[in-house]
């Protein structure tokens, strides 16, 4: 027996017995050791070629000796930049390379803002953001939501390499959530424009833009949660929407989504962020407005300063209370007062007449009817189904243009009707006859 404390390599024995203070095995001839030869060489190779890989590969290393340990850091290097991608609709791009292709297109929307969303006193907090849409020799168009610059004034908008401009509100459209505005800078790198009907749900997707007012140029990404998803607005309007779980916050509104092409398929407009349903918060519900959608709206409101071919009836509206529909009324919407020279005077309709249908779309809300006449443009003829003095009818009406001069008209008009019934019926906040401006349809 050969006796030890751990002096014989493992692979020296041939079995063990533990014991308190030795290990005791069966003693085994000593091996013979072999003098230089091939595999010494082999060593001495593999050795060179572990420092020769170390250096030759750009690593930089260190070895630091103490007691018998040594320890090695390894760092290594890779490319910084990213370059410019072509942005032709058939090439997929990286996450970074939808950022670099587009970062020089996106802006933020600066106004009389002040104060961030906590309420803090900030100098240069931003509305929201937006893009540029189209660029000439000495001017640019910019595409951002109506409600970035509803009621902000001396629009300024800014790139991410720090210049500002000016710009001038060329025209909005409030029902879509749209507007464009207008710098006096040309030659500027405009957006390539998707078609978001060819996007997929589970699709990558990617926003640029501007949360809480001051993390500017902020990229996010996610995906397509759903297309065609009808969202009521705060205002009461369903507006139809691509839905993503891409992070949006306040600040966003205005800015592009992108595919996975580094195309804008959507304008990014809204943020879901609690439910009347339940106390629990609200997370990764975002929502952008198909730019589809809005295409042609865009490139008119460049060419006229407002959306050429959207239709206007001329009437106030307001649905018919179901307190009412017990006593025979059916339901639909009122008509509750009628703008002079209007479409809807030429057609032969009535202030009491009750539009319980648009073409063969039945409606029973301000929403509902809207949505159906917005379906068709002006100067087209469609069918009103009446309910008039306990008989049922059809009027054909057609459309007339929606123009600045007409909203100023349908505002006038909504205006003096309120007045009159403020002082007619000063004490009948009961009453169901609200007025709902149509101005826009």
């Amino acid at each position: 027996m050969y006796y030890s404390d751990y002096n014989r390599p493992p692979e020296d024995r041939d079995s063990v017995i533990e014991t308190n203070q030795f290990h005791v095995y069966d003693a085994v001839p000593p091996k013979e050791k072999k003098k230089g030869g091939f595999g010494k060489f082999i060593a001495v190779g593999l050795c060179c070629a572990i420092i020769g890989g170390a250096v030759g590969g750009g690593g930089v290393w260190a070895v630091n000796r103490f007691g018998g340990n040594s320890t090695t850091i390894y760092e290594g290097t890779r490319p910084t930049a990213v370059s410019l991608a072509n942005v032709d609709g058939k090439t997929v791009l990286s996450a970074e390379e939808v950022y670099a292709s587009n970062l020089e297109s996106v802006v933020g929307v600066n106004g009389n803002v002040t104060t961030n969303v906590w309420g803090q006193t900030v100098k240069n907090a931003v509305s929201g953001s937006g893009f540029v849409i189209s660029s000439n020799d000495t001017a640019s168009y910019i595409l951002t939501n109506y409600h970035v610059i509803n009621g902000v004034s001396d629009i300024t908008v800014f790139f991410s390499d720090g210049k500002s401009y000016d710009a001038t509100l060329v025209g909005g459209e409030e029902e879509n959530d749209i507007a464009v505005l207008k710098i006096d800078q040309g030659n500027l790198r405009p957006v390539v424009l998707g078609d978001s009907d060819a996007i997929n749900v589970g699709e990558d997707v990617y926003a640029i833009g501007n949360p809480l007012g001051e993390l500017t140029f902020t990229f996010t990404g996610g995906y397509v949660s759903a297309k065609d998803r009808s969202v009521t607005m705060s205002d009461g309007t369903v507006m139809n929407m691509i839905q993503t779980d891409t992070a949006i916050n306040s600040g966003n509104s205005g800015g592009p989504l992108f595919d996975k092409y580094g195309q804008v398929v959507g304008i990014v407009s809204a943020k879901l962020s609690s439910s009347s349903s339940s106390e629990a918060s609200v997370e990764g519900l975002g929502f952008a407005i198909p730019i589809n959608d809005v295409k042609d709206m865009v490139t008119s409101i460049m060419e006229n300063g407002y959306v050429t071919g959207k239709p206007n009836v001329g009437v106030l509206i307001n649905a018919v209370d179901e307190s009412v529909q017990r006593y025979g009324v059916p339901a639909g919407v009122e008509i509750m007062a009628i703008l002079d020279g209007s479409c809807a005077q030429k057609a032969g309709l009535q202030v009491g007449d009750i539009i319980t249908a648009v073409g063969d779309t039945q409606v029973s809300t301000e929403t509902q009817l809207q949505s159906a006449v917005k379906d068709h443009k002006a100067g087209e003829s469609v069918t009103f189904t009446i309910y008039r003095d306990g008989n049922t009818s059809t009027v054909n009406v057609t459309l007339d243009e929606d123009n600045q001069e007409r909203q100023e008209a349908m505002n006038q008009l909504s205006e003096e009707y309120n007045s009159q019934q403020q002082q007619s019926q000063p004490q009948q906040g009961g009453n169901y006859y609200y007025n709902f401006p149509f101005g826009n349809w």
